[in-house]
């Protein structure tokens, strides 16, 4: 289960305006503006729930899940993923969880993935025996084939996400954080992508917690929606009862109108 109770997250941002004149003066004296990225968020994860965690850009989305993940640590509040504090047990923690970030790669860009997927193995310390098991059923299941022995920096987008989200399961992990996992994908890789995840979440009991703007991807994979914005949780509820409140609307509409209606 995982519980956040009254988290707040705070940043100091450097400013300054334009010009050279600006830039030299802002070496000795520097302007700051305080940005509250996350203000009393609560919820409450069951396992083996799959949550579509949504809202705009600036929202305070990568940020909460950078806290459950242990890469931030908040101003305030708690957070307990299956009865570990993040940020203070990280060895334990990483263990258990799997993150991938659609942005941002854990394949090492110049070596054949198979590669990176032993380091990743050293890494956790996965066991040889649990190891191939999973790597045999990723690669069936991901239809990652020949892609495996192939540089990260060969691959194509839909080809290389394909191989982030194996490295992030070659570990068995109970919880798995998915931020943009589809971003820049082809309707065939999206498909592809998401029959993987629900498949893995109905087989291994895994806890999903999805955030993106791809609406499809949240009708396709969710059952309970979180909306954040400006920093506070806004609405905790299921799917069906989004789309009941929209009536013929479509889930993309709906969206957009509880942006209107909440402001953010």
């Amino acid at each position: 289960m995982i519980v956040l109770e009254n988290i707040n997250k705070t940043f100091r941002v450097a400013k300054r305006q334009a010009g050279f004149g600006r830039a030299v003066k802002a070496l000795f004296s520097r302007e700051y503006e305080l940005v509250h990225a996350l203000s009393d968020v609560n919820f409450k994860i069951h396992d083996g729930e799959m949550v579509g965690y949504i809202g705009p850009n600036g929202a305070g989305k990568s940020t909460t899940i950078k806290i459950m993940c242990g890469i931030l640590t908040p101003d305030s509040g708690s957070c307990e993923v299956d009865g570990r504090v993040p940020w203070k047990e990280r060895v334990a923690h990483v263990r258990e969880i799997g993150v991938v970030f659609g942005q941002r790669s854990q394949l090492w860009w110049d070596v054949p993935v198979i590669d990176s997927f032993e380091l990743i193995r050293d890494i956790y310390k996965v066991d040889q025996k649990r190891y191939k098991n999973n790597l045999d059923e990723l690669t069936e299941l991901l239809d990652l084939g020949e892609i495996v022995k192939t540089p990260a920096r060969s691959l194509s987008l839909g080809q290389r996400m394909r191989c982030e989200i194996a490295a992030s399961l070659l570990h068995s992990p109970r919880t798995l954080f998915l931020d943009e996992p589809t971003i820049g994908l082809d309707a065939v890789s999206k498909i592809a992508v998401r029959q993987f995840i629900r498949k893995q979440n109905a087989e291994h009991g895994t806890t999903v917690i999805l955030t993106t703007h791809d609406m499809q991807d949240i009708e396709a994979l969710t059952e309970r929606i979180l909306l954040i914005g400006k920093g506070q949780i806004l609405l905790d509820g299921s799917l069906d009862e989004l789309k009941r409140r929209g009536g013929e609307q479509k889930i993309e509409e709906i969206v957009a109108a509880l942006y209107k209606e909440y402001q953010i």
